[in-house]
């Protein structure tokens, strides 16, 4: 697919006009990398504004013990750089993003990016919203690892990810969710119990969404 088109088909660039979306095709990049490539560390700068258009992405940091705390995934035709500031003319990585599937991104040369769109106030709600986004992402891990207990992790999981829940395998579940995986069995029998969801061959279907939701909603 032209990087035209590709760029037509992110919601980021909806307001663009025709001749926009040319100007910015002029300063992008397609490229591809497999499974388990690292795009860019934590704490580093950047010169690219980089979208993942198709495959998978998670993003995670590495405490003082060499231990990976994952953060969040990242889905096809959604910003992977992180934003903090929108004066700056190079990015700050707050996380590592590693992909987990073969992967196509599109690359834009931030600094030209920034002269012809931000700079002229184009985009600038765009940017605003995805601060946002990732704002709400960082709440969702602060509830995640300080105040949901293990019911509770699981639950919200299963609520706002269950494709990825099942695509999964429960040890690497329990890792992200920092829970033995004795503890995610019992868990999941006590919701499959509870006729909250069903397991068929390891693949969890839900049941009752609203008593899913409410697990977690009134910690």
């Amino acid at each position: 697919m032209a990087i035209k088109n590709i760029i037509r088909s992110l919601e980021f660039f909806s307001t663009l006009s025709d001749e926009q979306v040319e100007l910015l095709a002029s300063m992008s990049t397609m490229h591809n990398y497999s499974e388990e490539y690292i795009l860019h560390y934590e704490k580093k700068e950047s010169n690219k504004l980089l979208f993942l258009t198709e495959g998978l992405a998670k993003a995670y940091k590495i405490d003082k013990h060499d231990n990976e705390i994952f953060l969040y995934y990242i889905h096809k035709n959604s910003l992977l750089s992180e934003i903090s500031n929108i004066e700056s003319d190079t990015l700050f990585s707050f996380s590592n993003i590693e992909l987990i599937e073969d992967s196509q991104v599109l690359c834009i040369d931030y600094q030209r990016f920034k002269k012809s769109f931000l700079d002229k106030h184009l985009l600038c709600m765009a940017f605003v919203n995805e601060i946002i986004a990732r704002s709400d992402k960082l709440q969702t891990l602060i509830n995640r690892e300080f105040i949901f207990d293990s019911v509770a992790k699981v639950s919200m999981m299963l609520y706002t990810d269950l494709e990825m829940f099942n695509k999964l395998k429960r040890h690497d579940i329990s890792l992200i969710l920092h829970i033995q995986p004795a503890t995610l069995s019992r868990v999941l029998n006590r919701l499959k119990r509870n006729k909250i969801i069903d397991i068929v061959h390891g693949q969890v279907t839900v049941l009752d969404t609203v008593a899913l939701e409410a697990i977690y909603k009134e910690l």
